[in-house]
Parts: structure tokens; sequence; C-alpha cells
């Protein structure tokens, strides 16, 4: 080392006294804050551990009783203890497709409004209604679906059905038998405009990201308000878009007031969608007061472990799809 670079080292100037102490305050906060932000992500791991823990602890009775046959049989029989959870998990899948179907593309076309075409003074107000749905209790969904909905769905909506797409070839065996107005459908439906809300909010957040100088590059190049949607503001945030639908259908699969109201209640699977029925979560809510023996309270259980099962399944799928998406884009 030369005469002049110890100089310089020299010269270099030092830390006050003072700041030594502020900078390891500063490693002191930085580390509780690692450590508390830790200890939360890890509560969540835990708790989700404690429920997959109680969940298979509390159904091993029924599961050990029934068999493999509890899946794939759907008598359910409290007397002779007999169960099976067929009917509940088919309602549940069915009541849920049926409300990703009608709320998805209403969802998607609110959103796209409002991004796009709503003029400005309407944004706010139109916004605010959409949002104030997601604070309607389920309960009062699920009355305005037996009261209202449901008399409409009968009288007018369900012979049309019958009478239009009854005959049909394929189809045509969703639609048939008698109008009851409660079921499959009418729990489907109250469950697409509980859903709405959610989905509704989040996809116009997230197209709210999409940086102007895109939309404005592609109606410079001539793009119309329609190639703009498909092609820049999609595609650009495809992952929050998925994220809101997971969250809807997470809303659609765990519901159990609203549904409860309209779905008949009925362990009984049949073709037609205006046949009544059952969900995971309504037969849980219905049974669960008087569960008095143990394989019955056991196979209460196992229903739950089913829906968490199913949920699970739903957000990994997700997950999938989103990663092979990012891979054939080469973004990993």
């Amino acid at each position: 080392m030369t005469d002049e670079t110890l100089a310089a080292a020299a010269e270099e100037p030092r830390a006050a006294p003072g700041m030594t102490g502020t900078l390891r305050l500063y490693r002191r906060q930085d580390a509780v804050f690692r450590a508390i932000t830790f200890l939360s992500a890890a509560l969540v791991v835990v708790v989700l551990a404690g429920m997959i823990v109680f969940l298979a602890h509390g159904a091993i009775p029924a599961l050990t009783a029934m068999g493999p046959s509890f899946f794939w049989t759907s008598d359910w029989d409290t007397v002779e203890d007999v169960y099976g959870a067929l009917a509940p998990i088919a309602g549940t899948l069915i009541t849920a497709t049926i409300a990703m179907a009608i709320g998805i593309p209403v969802s998607f076309g609110i959103a796209m409004f409002l991004t796009e075409i709503c003029p400005s003074v309407l944004r706010r107000p139109i916004g605010t209604a959409i949002e104030l749905l997601a604070g309607i209790p389920s309960v009062v969904f699920g009355i305005w679906g037996l009261f209202y909905l449901t008399p409409v769905l009968q009288e007018y909506i369900q012979p049309a059905l019958i009478d239009y797409l009854g005959p049909l070839p394929v189809i045509g065996m969703l639609f048939q038998g008698p109008p009851f107005g409660i079921g499959i459908l009418d729990g489907g439906i109250v469950l697409a405009v509980m859903v709405l809300p959610y989905i509704t909010s989040i996809t116009r957040d997230v197209f709210m990201t999409v940086p102007p100088l895109l939309r404005e590059s592609a109606y410079g190049m001539g793009c119309t308000t329609t190639e703009v949607v498909w092609k820049i503001v999609i595609p650009y945030c495809r992952v929050g878009l998925i994220g809101g639908v997971m969250l809807g259908l997470g809303r659609a699969l765990g519901e159990t007031m609203a549904v409860t109201f309209v779905v008949g209640n009925t362990y009984q699977i049949s073709a037609s969608l205006l046949a009544p029925g059952t969900t995971i979560s309504a037969a849980i809510a219905n049974e669960f007061n008087e569960a008095f023996e143990e394989q019955h309270l056991s196979a209460l259980i196992a229903l739950g472990l089913v829906l968490f099962l199913i949920t699970f399944t739903v957000l990994a799928l997700a997950k999938w799809m989103l990663l092979a998406l990012d891979k054939r884009e080469g973004r990993r």
C-alpha cells in the first residue's frame, strides 16, 4: 500500500459516535420486524395444519365404518347409520359451476365497462354499488332467493327451459322434470349473485393496473376497444384475474346459509338442474346441531374434510395452470 493510499484512507470520514447507536437500533428494529412477519406466516401454516388434523381425526370413525364407499354412494340414513357423501359433493360442484358460468362473464363485463367505456361521472357510483353487494349478509341473499327468485323461476323461467330446452338431445336431460322452483339451478343463481361483487371488484382493480401507455399505444395503432381489452388488458393482468376468479369460486364452494334456503336439502342425485339437492355446507348446517351419535357427527366432519380437499385441489390446479402459462411464455 503506497503512502498516497494511506493518506487517502486517513482522510475518509468516520461514522460519528451517535451514528453507530442509530445503526444498531435500526438493525434491531429490522430483526424484530422480520421475526414478526415470519411468525405471522408460520401462524397461518400452524392453523391450517391444525384444521387438517382436526378434520382428519374427526372423520376417522365414519370413514372406518363406511370405507371408500362413503365417497361414491348417496345413501344418507341417520337411523341406520349409513352415510354417503356423493350427493352433497355433486351438489357443491354443480352449484359452484353454475355460479361461475354466470358470474365470471357478468363480472368481467361490468369491470370492462367501468374501466374502458363508462363515463367518469358514473364510475364511482356504480363501483360503490357493486362493492356494497359484498357487505350484504348471506342470509339476506337466501331470503331474497326463497321469496323472490324461487317464485319467478317456478312460474316463468323453469317452464320455459322445460319447453324449449327439455326436448333437445344431450343437454335436454338437464332441463327436464317438474318446475319445483327450489333446486340446484336456484342455488347456483343465488351463488352467482353473491360472487359477483368479489370477482368484479378485483377484476376492476386489476384492469386499472394496466399502464395507460399500453392502452394508448394500442389505440394509436388502430385497435378497437374490444381488441385492446382482449389482446392488451387481459393478457397483462392474467394472474390477477385468475386470483379474483379463485376468490369467487372459494366463496361459492363454501357458502352455507344462502344455499340452504333454496337448494332443497335432499340427499338425491338427479340429471336435471331443476331438481332439489344439497351441498356439503348446507348438509353440515342442517344436521350439525342434531348430530348426537358419534358416527353421524363424524360423517359431517368428513364432509368438511372433503370440502377442504376440494378447495385445496382447485387452488392447486389454478397455481399449476399459472406456472404452465408462464413456462410456455418463457417467463420461468
